[in-house]
């Protein structure tokens, strides 16, 4: 009988290119066997990064005004556009198998992802919602949440093994702070909130890592008994 084995794991901040780095070491384990399904929940030092769609106008600070503001900037190998990562954010990398049984359901897997973050805000009496030309998750015309992924090929197996994941939004301040140096997203119409700003009370990031978990097991299941605990990076 196969195990479908889940490794969870947190780090309260870890660099981005270090964190990006990780991610691909475990994709290519977990595509070898020699490595279980992940999920990695943790938080970022302020980063921007640049998806696939490629649109560096959207950032609005040039090189100096990032170092002085210390800012590190990448161009990575997600979806998507321009976006912010810092402190009082909580970041998931969900790595999974997609694909293994048949057919893949690409854009189903990113809908799954936006509903494990509505099914989490709705406990809290938040509606989120999503937005038909967006990827993400909505409270009113602000995000709270961005999504942008890879899907990685599988060498080994069928399918694909996904990398990146979501971006959630958790302390006030985090809306205040580097989003205003870019165009989030490309979107200049709809603004960005936060968590504590919808519920009006200070929440710990780390708190809110552990109490998405069933939520994420929700919609991606896997075995209980097999699911490694917590995990400090």
């Amino acid at each position: 009988m196969n195990e479908h084995r889940l490794r969870i794991s947190y780090a309260s901040l870890m660099e981005y290119g270090s964190a990006w780095e990780l991610q691909k070491e475990l994709v290519q384990g977990i595509d070898r066997g020699e490595q279980p399904e992940q999920l990695i929940l943790l938080q970022h030092p302020p980063t921007y990064t640049i998806g696939s769609q490629n649109h560096p106008e959207h950032l609005l600070l040039d090189s100096v005004q990032l170092q002085e503001q210390g800012i590190a900037l990448f161009e990575i190998d997600r979806g998507g556009d321009i976006t912010y990562h810092g402190p009082g954010q909580l970041v998931g990398y969900p790595l999974l198998k997609l694909g293994e049984q048949g057919r893949v359901d690409l854009h189903g897997y990113l809908r799954t992802l936006e509903a494990v973050i509505i099914d989490y805000l709705a406990s809290h009496g938040i509606v989120g919602s999503r937005k038909p030309e967006y990827t993400g998750v909505w409270v009113g015309d602000e995000k709270i949440c961005a999504i942008g992924v890879k899907f990685n090929k599988s060498k080994h197996r069928r399918g694909f093994i996904t990398s990146h994941g979501f971006a959630f939004n958790i302390s006030a301040g985090i809306a205040r702070q580097g989003f205003q140096g870019i165009v989030p997203c490309g979107i200049t119409e709809y603004g960005v909130t936060s968590l504590e700003e919808c519920v009006g009370r200070v929440m710990e990031v780390e708190e809110v890592a552990q109490s998405i978990i069933p939520y994420f097991l929700q919609h991606f299941p896997f075995d209980s008994e097999a699911m490694s605990s917590w995990n400090e990076l």
